[in-house]
């Protein structure tokens, strides 16, 4: 099965979060209220290197996921 790249995650513990979860690698959590991001992979030096390179680029693409989802939603 093939899964989206981004998904929005609810939790009703952090209720004023907005998860929004990247499925390619390198996989991460990003909260979008406080900016934290959670990597869940573990990198070797090699990938280190191209994370910081492509970093910005994943956060803002899950950014504009989030404000093309909402956008959505208020349309409906």
């Amino acid at each position: 099965m093939d899964f989206p790249k981004y998904l929005l995650g609810d939790n009703s513990d952090y209720p004023n979060a907005i998860f929004v979860i990247h499925t390619e690698f390198p996989r991460f959590i990003i909260n979008l209220e406080n900016d934290e991001v959670e990597w869940l992979e573990d990198f070797d030096k090699e990938d280190q290197n191209e994370l910081e390179a492509e970093a910005e680029n994943l956060i803002q693409g899950a950014t504009d996921f989030y404000d093309r989802e909402i956008a959505l939603y208020e349309e409906d």
